[in-house]
């Protein structure tokens, strides 16, 4: 019996010492044997009724006016000290210095890393974990903090439900290229591999985030990876955020999930985890749905050059009604002046007899009249002869 009891009690240690670290030690993919599908059945919290992403229907969110903007604290004082910026084999991550924070919540968190998540076809085919309607971006950034006021450090409040949060930048592509994002994109190609680390210069972290910090969606989720921890209070920024097609195209290529001794090498791509049920959960907006009717910059450009274009066609249009009412308005004072210098005779020539012909007079005829003429002169001189006066009888 001692014998037979000392065996089982070795055999459970036995069990206990392989059983446990293989939870622990378990390695996940976001396909494969260890799968999204199967994440669930070694970290039970993933299967929770609060997972995260979501996909935000904003038809269906709720404006609360008592959220602010959140502060960063310490993001542009990065100081002297470099970044360390690693391959965990699931992403890049850069762990962030303790003085930077997080103000505008109901507690005030610490940062803890950021580290992106990204697809595999380019532009417009997705990469983000949030989508917005269904819609998703190209990338997304992460930001995540504990909460310092509540718990001593990460590991103690990451298992708590006021534990984290975590800002959410929604990532899409264009024609420029972010500078900001160069700060890490152009140090990828030194940790290609699963595990490989490398120090960069540190940067304004802020560059990072949209400019609009003040409208966001706001809600209770977890963690995107395993363990899947429902504690986290996400941020996700209605802005999003811009890098170059360039520049997405490295993030996609560039690493590695598999070690350096690995033999099969596998690219690091489509490392989002699909939408999870909202479950009742509400999403609450910092803005109004009236407020939050913003436009994207392709959509601002194509307004501008329409109102442009509107603008040319109305002074091309007000211009060629000014050049006829100027043209018929000459011409309208060309007929006056035309009108009061020449006769109706000059204006209706068509009405105007013609002009008889002029024949040389009969020789009697010229004659008659000179005798004629001659006879009339000689009466009228009769006439101014005066009379003689009346002789009178002595």
């Amino acid at each position: 019996m001692d014998s037979l009891g000392l065996f089982i009690l070795l055999m459970l240690g036995c069990f206990q010492w392989t059983a446990a670290p293989a939870a622990e030690e378990i390695t996940w993919t976001y396909t494969g044997l260890v799968g999204q599908s199967e994440w669930s059945e070694y970290f039970p919290d993933c299967g929770g009724t609060s997972q995260s992403p979501i996909d935000v229907v904003t038809t269906q969110t709720k404006y609360d006016p008592s959220l602010i903007p959140v502060i960063p604290l310490g993001y542009s004082q990065h100081g002297n000290k470099p970044f360390t910026l690693y391959n965990n084999g699931h992403t890049a991550v850069i762990e962030l210095p303790e003085w930077m924070g997080l103000e505008g919540l109901p507690w005030l968190f610490t940062a803890v890393q950021m580290h992106l998540h990204w697809g595999s076809g380019g532009p417009s085919h997705g990469g983000s974990e949030h989508t917005i309607n269904g819609l998703s971006a190209d990338a997304e950034l992460h930001v995540v903090h504990y909460n310092s006021e509540l718990y001593p450090n990460m590991s103690a409040a990451m298992t708590q439900r006021d534990g984290l949060a975590v800002l959410g930048i929604l990532i899409v592509t264009g024609e420029e290229t972010n500078p900001a994002f160069n700060n890490i994109i152009n140090y990828l190609s030194r940790i290609k591999h699963a595990d490989q680390k490398v120090s960069i210069p540190a940067f304004d972290v802020q560059t990072l985030l949209p400019k609009d910090l003040g409208r966001y969606y706001r809600y209770n989720g977890s963690l995107t990876t395993p363990p899947c921890y429902q504690s986290v209070i996400w941020t996700l920024f209605h802005e999003r955020v811009q890098i170059s097609k360039a520049q997405l195209l490295k993030l996609e290529t560039i690493l590695y999930s598999s070690k350096v001794s690995d033999p099969d090498k596998m690219l690091l791509q489509d490392n989002y985890r699909t939408t999870q049920p909202l479950n009742h959960r509400v999403v609450f907006t910092s803005f109004s749905a009236e407020s939050g009717k913003e436009l994207s910059s392709g959509e601002v450009t194509a307004i501008v050059i329409g109102v442009m274009c509107g603008c040319v066609g109305l002074a091309v249009i007000v211009r060629f009604i000014v050049k006829t009412i100027r043209f018929f308005t000459l011409l309208h004072h060309e007929t006056v002046v035309v009108n009061s210098s020449t006769s109706s005779w000059d204006v209706l020539p068509s009405n105007r007899p013609a002009p008889m012909p002029r024949t040389k007079e009969p020789e009697k005829a010229k004659e008659k009249k000179q005798d004629v003429a001659l006879n009339s002169t000689s009466e009228a001189e009769k006439k101014e002869e005066p009379s003689p006066s009346p002789q009178t009888e002595p």
